[in-house]
């Protein structure tokens, strides 16, 4: 078995800190093995990968936890109300933002947790 591509082995790495729970390891790897042949078919889409596995991630969680990750932005009217957003959506050093004040919140993989999941989301099927 060889080694995964140094980018996907840093989206696990991030991902799993922003989710911070091994409950959506599934949607994780399911995610890293879609981009693993994406990443083959165009290595210099490297810089990309990040970015792309959060939003896929992402779209697997929401469809238990429509919140996550909540905004925790300190001057949103919204603030824990609606999720953040990957920007930008193909691009290098990717960032969740907070679509009602258009200001980023934290890096991909800076999350810690802190878009935590909503009250009573269950855990996926």
């Amino acid at each position: 078995m060889t080694a995964p591509h140094p980018a996907l082995a840093e989206a696990r790495a991030a991902l799993r800190r922003d989710l911070a729970s091994p409950l959506w390891e599934a949607a994780l790897q399911d995610s890293l093995a879609q981009r693993a042949w994406w990443l083959a078919q165009w290595e210099d889409g490297a810089p990309h990968v990040l970015g792309l596995v959060a939003q896929d991630v992402q779209e697997a969680v929401q469809e238990l936890d429509p919140l996550w990750p909540r905004c925790t932005e300190s001057s949103c009217p919204e603030r824990l109300r609606h999720a953040l957003f990957v920007e930008p959506d193909l691009g290098p050093d990717p960032f969740w933002t907070c679509h009602r004040t258009g200001l980023p919140v934290a890096a991909v993989g800076a999350l810690s947790g802190a878009g935590g999941p909503a009250p009573g989301t269950a855990a996926p099927p």
